[in-house]
């Protein structure tokens, strides 16, 4: 049994909350390596012990085989397969795990009466917005839904929004890293210029054909970069075609690794992968049959040769290698230096980068130093945009910070806390699209935020769970920025509580004036 981290409880109990309101079809966001498994199988276990009937589907046999072993480690309960000549219709135990090409089938889908499953799992729910997909949950109209995906970008949200009614919970990788669940990422820049000016658009990715072809003449390059840098990690590669993964693989080998290529048609594919895992090889190869259903927590290095413009793919890519692991100190991230223009390629910087701004800063330090901790080069890009913005915007936020008003303006609230979600956030959902509620606008008005200019319910509540996560975090209020930034300290919003309220008792002893030697705007507190 599995005692479950404390965002996997709040994201348990979030999802049964939002089935709880009506929301019947919501989404969970959890990384790469932070156990979204474990969370749905509480979930699941929660709602058998109602007497339900539950759905858990997926599109690889992996992953049902995972999501199956999981459930039985973490909370006991069995569950029966849906697949092929196996079938789960009438069987007494209550979850079924079930491959959506079998359960889309028309004759195998009709004889399940339309309330059979009372909740339907999707796990990767960037899938089911296909047909396939589709046509399985419409089978089940009163069902509720549960999404669980990594990290997707906007435009990923956007689709999903389409479908879903909320998102119940999202927990982000940087976060993830920050508290100690997975490991921190070592992003290294390498000099070796490939062309891929060219290299033209298929699927809605780059071709991985064009690619192969770009990529060849760099192959002997790339190995002898990698045996400078590699030496002593395990390294995963991933590549864009089958025959350039075993081409690399050889080359490889001929340098001096140990290493080993699978692919969908590797017979031998589950013993490569338990010696591997065991170090028999410090080197695999593969073109793109890993990024989903695959753990090994011993791996600490990635290298990506299979471009992508696709983040949340790129992110399962990187997934692979940051799980924890006895004596894994980080993960070392390859890059090199592709010769393009195109701004839409996948970087280090796409993994935690909130824009292009950021991620331009956080490239360009990655560069500079040729190898940086990510999360470290990301705090360092939010300063120094959070100060180039306030520079840009310095005339309209003086005029809201000059202006005799009882509330902070949203937009000034975001910038001084650098919460650069909230400055660009779009509504998604349907619900986030409507009209605040009074008890949102209330409960902002009291914090003191100027709730007139919010214009969406979506808006205001990520304003007030801001709010709240920055209480808790002992962190400086709407009310201390909008006074101690009216007398010209800067960033008042990354102060804590206690700073600001130390200088707003000096203002106060003071009779409301800065003292003699007290310069508000060079002022940072230790």
């Amino acid at each position: 049994m599995y005692k479950l981290r404390p965002y996997q409880s709040e994201a348990k109990q979030a999802i049964l909350d939002e089935w709880n309101k009506g929301q019947r079809k919501t989404l969970i966001v959890l990384p790469t390596g932070c156990g979204k498994t474990v969370v749905f199988s509480a979930v699941t276990e929660n709602q058998v012990s109602l007497g339900h009937r539950v759905l858990i589907m997926a599109h690889r046999g992996e992953l049902l085989d995972q999501a199956a072993d999981k459930l039985k480690a973490a909370t006991g309960i069995d569950s029966v397969l849906e697949k092929a000549d196996s079938t789960s219709l009438y069987s007494l135990m209550p979850v079924t795990v079930g491959s959506v090409q079998s359960m889309a089938q028309p004759k195998r889908l009709g004889q399940f009466p339309h309330d059979y499953f009372q909740d339907i799992i999707v796990d990767e729910a960037h899938h089911c917005l296909s047909d396939t997909y589709q046509r399985v949950l419409e089978h089940f109209p009163q069902a509720n839904i549960l999404g669980v995906t990594a990290t997707p970008d906007r435009g990923d949200m956007q689709n999903l929004g389409e479908y879903f009614d909320s998102k119940a919970y999202e927990y982000s990788m940087i976060q993830a890293i920050r508290d100690g669940y997975l490991c921190p990422i070592k992003a290294q820049m390498i000099p070796l210029k490939l062309d891929i000016q060219n290299v033209g658009i298929s699927n809605g990715d780059y071709s991985a054909g064009e690619i192969g072809h770009a990529l060849e003449p760099y192959l002997h390059q790339i190995a002898a970069e990698m045996k400078e840098h590699c030496k002593g990690r395990k390294t995963v590669v991933f590549l864009p075609l089958i025959a350039i993964s075993q081409k690399f693989c050889r080359i490889l080998n001929d340098i001096g690794f140990n290493a080993a290529e699978v692919n969908g048609g590797s017979e031998d594919r589950a013993e490569i992968l338990a010696d591997f895992d065991n170090g028999k090889y410090d080197v695999l190869c593969n073109s793109m049959l890993l990024t989903e259903g695959w753990d090994c927590p011993s791996v600490d290095c990635i290298v990506v040769l299979r471009l992508t413009k696709n983040r949340s793919l790129y992110q399962q890519i990187v997934g692979r290698g940051l799980r924890l692991f006895p004596g894994k100190k980080n993960l070392l991230l390859l890059d090199f230096l592709w010769l393009t223009t195109r701004h839409d390629l996948c970087k280090p910087s796409s993994l935690i980068s909130k824009n292009e701004e950021i991620a331009e800063l956080i490239d360009k330090e990655i560069k500079e130093q040729g190898e940086a901790d990510l999360i470290e080069a990301e705090e360092n890009a939010e300063r120094n945009v959070l100060a180039e913005r306030e520079e840009s915007l310095a005339e309209e936020l003086r005029k809201l910070r000059t202006r005799q008003r009882k509330f902070v303006d949203p937009l000034q609230y975001a910038l001084s806390i650098a919460a650069e979600d909230l400055a660009t956030y779009t509504p998604t959902f349907e619900w986030e699209k409507r009209e605040p509620t009074q008890a949102q606008l209330s409960l902002l008005s009291k914090r003191g935020i100027d709730s007139e200019v919010i214009t969406s319910a979506g808006f205001a509540s990520m304003l007030i769970d801001k709010l709240i996560r920055r209480q808790q975090a002992g962190l400086s209020t709407p009310k201390q920025i909008r006074l101690l930034e009216r007398y010209g300290f800067r960033e008042v919003g990354t102060w804590e509580f206690s700073q600001a309220s130390k200088i707003i008792s000096i203002l106060a002893n003071h009779g409301w004036r800065v003292p003699y030697g007290l310069v508000p705007q060079g002022y940072r507190p230790n």
